[in-house]
């Protein structure tokens, strides 16, 4: 018997140069109809599983931070420097130093990193 694997994300960029991939090839799993050109890609369709899931959470509590951080069981830095990371993939908003900091404070606290290497990443 054949299981149907689910289906995997597409690459969003080229393994070999980095360059943007382009959507030219469409088929059908059913009758087997091939369909090429040139299309616009999904901008969500590549995020990876965790992505998509933190996304989902956010659309559903209508943007509440809060349930996102209760959703994930983490502090709120960590779910805003996750939400922050996921913008940043896709292309929506600039590094955020304070999230960065905030994450590294965070990390600190828990013991995962001393002192001086939170400083470092810091500067």
């Amino acid at each position: 018997m054949n299981e149907r694997q689910p289906p995997r994300s597409a690459p969003r960029d080229c393994p070999v140069c980095a360059a943007r991939l382009a959507l030219t090839r469409l088929s059908c799993p059913t009758c087997e109809t091939e369909i090429s050109g040139d299309f616009a890609a999904c901008e969500f369709c590549s995020l990876g599983t965790e992505d998509r899931e933190v996304l989902g959470v956010f659309l559903a509590s209508r943007g509440n931070m809060k349930d996102l951080e209760r959703h994930l069981g983490v502090s709120y830095p960590t779910a805003r420097a996750r939400f922050d990371g996921l913008l940043q993939r896709l292309g929506l908003a600039a590094p955020s130093q304070p999230a960065l900091g905030l994450e590294l404070l965070e990390r600190l606290a828990r013991g995962e990193i001393g002192v001086d290497e939170a400083l470092g990443r810091l500067h």
